[in-house]
């Protein structure tokens, strides 16, 4: 009998938002890819919240666009409304969200990946890795077909051996009752791969017209959208948005979870997998926050075409009928009528710190690994680690240089670091107070740290580089001006002081003195500032964040240059730890299963003591200082 066999340089195992940017990063950069999913109808697939973003994902997606990924740009294309959270704060956790027509960002984003070269789709579902002598040489599918290839990135997702609970039922399914990925695992284990069973879960879908949205509160969009691709005119994204309704569980709802938490597979014992500390099921916020007499639940469509609504806040595993009392007790869902019911869904997953910075498996050369599949949360997450593996995948073949990015110059290189670094007992999700630097990691900046690197790498092109490197030089002349203009105490200057109930002049004083006042900003000053050039928007506002917060991000910068210098102190990728005198026990077996590329990551690794970096820089020190080198 004969067996299709085919050669691509890179295999993707997996279509959601991790496999969609690993893709289309390699075949971007010229290599041929072939990406395999269990259902084509599931490419880019938003089986839980229907929105992109939020606080810290944001930063991610921005981030994401930076690089030259997709993500940005198809919610730019699928939303039906956006803001801006915590505008009342400072610009470091400002982050956008986008309410996204599911059906519409999935097939928008599949129609890229059908239009993109050197990319190839597959619906099959992959069984077997090919790994020979340490390296990985290509896959197998159930129906015995060889796709050889140089690389492989796996961004599985939720869907091997996935089994989807609520109550007693028990479906082993993906989610929405897409086929699960059940040969797999068995084949990654023989690899020698560690496995974990994680858990997530999402909440009920209820018919639009059974709702009574008398009883909430509206949540409107912003009044100017600001888009997340920072490629796309902010024009062309000034749209009519569809509102979100705000309500609360109350003493009855909690009273009829109580009541039947034995009957819950959260505490019956029927889930085994570690559910996500961040994003609980309304169970665990009933249980953990017993002094909370109300939650929010917010209502969110789930797109233009649709009449079901996502019952944010309210993930569930409860029986059918505890559902039915549970969501009928909550104010204004008095008659819903559900279209789907809640659900919890475990699923396998690997244990991170397996992979080197650049997300390549560090015993089996050639494969890489992307998103949940990772012990990640969050279509955000998934996306930035499937965008870096891609990258990389395709670097290692070209035989370039990957692209590692540290914690003082992006989320993704947070969210990577922590992952590699540290021990993960359940889903991770990305949070700004992660993000040690995050005034200088700002959702506004993204462009202006990374376009870089996107460059380099080859997925921004000359234009758009151009384009950012007059950006800079824009904010840079723009913030030397104003640091040098004065306004003395005219009456027009007063006037305006007093309108923004500013304290008035004394003497005179430069506009980037009051720009620092609290109640200004540079867009405020523009009246008393009659030489002020026309600059684009996101300029001006780099001018006066830089502005305003000048010392805090000094401060920053000092702190990063001594982080830099730790993650300059490189470890031989051969040291013996045994040899090294005086390291604890732990620290030995931590630091010989992490193997950390310099001596920043290694304190950060869990078990490894100050006192432990110090014995290790001595130790390096004197092994320079012999001659042995590092």
């Amino acid at each position: 009998m004969s067996v299709i066999e085919e050669f691509y340089d890179i295999a993707v195992i997996g279509a959601g938002h991790a496999g969609c940017e690993a893709a289309l990063a390699g075949a971007r950069l010229g290599l041929s890819v072939i990406l395999f999913t269990v259902s084509v109808d599931s490419i880019a697939l938003m089986p839980c919240n229907p929105n992109i973003g939020g606080t810290s994902k944001g930063h991610l997606v921005r981030e994401i666009d930076a690089l030259g990924g997709e993500m940005g740009k198809n919610i730019d294309k699928t939303f039906i409304q956006s803001k801006m959270l915590n505008k009342s704060k400072g610009p470091a956790v400002h982050s956008l969200r986008a309410q996204a027509d599911k059906s519409e960002y999935s097939r928008s984003m599949r129609r890229v990946l059908e239009n993109t070269d050197n990319l190839t789709i597959k619906q099959a579902e992959v069984s077997e890795l090919m790994v020979e002598d340490g390296i990985c040489r290509g896959v197998k599918t159930v129906s015995g077909a060889v796709y050889h290839s140089k690389a492989v990135v796996l961004c599985t997702g939720v869907y091997l051996n996935a089994r989807c609970i609520y109550g007693d039922v028990s479906t082993y399914t993906g989610p929405n009752g897409l086929q699960a990925a059940t040969h797999l695992t068995d084949s990654l284990k023989k690899c020698g791969i560690e496995m974990f069973r994680f858990k997530t879960g999402t909440p009920a879908r209820i018919d639009r017209r059974s709702i009574d949205f008398s009883k909430m509160e509206e949540q409107k969009g912003d009044d100017r959208v600001v888009p997340f691709s920072f490629s796309t005119d902010p024009e062309t994204v000034q749209i009519d948005q569809v509102s979100c309704w705000l309500t609360y569980t109350n003493e009855k709802t909690h009273e009829i979870i109580r009541e039947n938490l034995d009957r819950s597979p959260l505490y019956s014992g029927m889930i085994h997998g570690t559910g996500p500390r961040y994003c609980p099921s309304i169970e665990d916020k009933v249980v953990k926050f017993a002094d909370k007499n109300r939650h929010q639940v917010f209502l969110e469509p789930e797109g233009l075409y649709t009449n079901e609504m996502y019952v944010g806040g309210m993930s569930s595993s409860l029986p059918e009928d505890v559902q039915d009392a549970m969501y009928h007790s909550v104010a204004g869902l008095e008659h819903a009528k559900i279209v789907r019911n809640a659900y919890a869904i475990e699923y396998d997953c690997i244990n991170p710190v397996q992979l080197s910075a650049t997300l390549e498996f560090k015993k089996i050369k050639g494969l890489f690994s992307g998103g949940q599949f990772n012990g990640s949360s969050g279509y955000e997450e998934a996306a930035a680690q499937g965008l870096i593996a891609g990258i990389n995948a395709a670097m290692e073949i070209q035989g370039r240089e990957p692209l590692i990015l540290d914690r003082s110059e992006a989320y993704i290189g947070v969210l990577i670091d922590d992952l590699v670094t540290k021990e993960t007992h359940e889903p991770y999700r990305m949070m700004t107070s992660r993000a040690e630097y995050r005034l200088l990691l700002r959702q506004d900046n993204a462009d202006l740290r990374l376009r870089k690197y996107g460059y380099q790498v080859g997925l921004i092109n000359e234009e758009q580089y151009q384009a950012i490197l007059k950006k800079k030089k824009q904010i840079e002349q723009e913030i030397e001006r104003v640091e040098h203009t004065f306004v003395g105490m005219s009456e027009e200057v007063q006037k305006l002081l007093k309108d923004k109930n500013s304290t008035p002049l004394n003497s005179g004083s430069s506009l980037a003195e009051l720009i620092r006042r609290p109640e200004l900003d540079y867009a405020a000053l523009a009246p008393i500032d009659p030489d002020r050039p026309q600059l684009p928007f996101d300029v001006q506002e780099q001018v006066s964040i830089n502005i305003k917060y000048a010392g805090y991000i000094r401060r920053q910068l000092k702190q990063v240059e001594q982080f830099r210098k730790m993650e300059s102190k490189k470890i031989p990728e051969d040291l013996d730890y045994d040899q090294v005198g005086s390291l604890r026990i732990e620290a030995v077996q931590k630091l010989k299963e992490y193997r950390p590329l310099n001596i920043g990551q290694a304190s950060r690794i869990s078990g490894v003591s100050p006192a432990d970096i110090s014995v290790l820089l001595v130790y390096l020190e004197s092994r320079q200082k012999k001659g042995t080198g590092i």
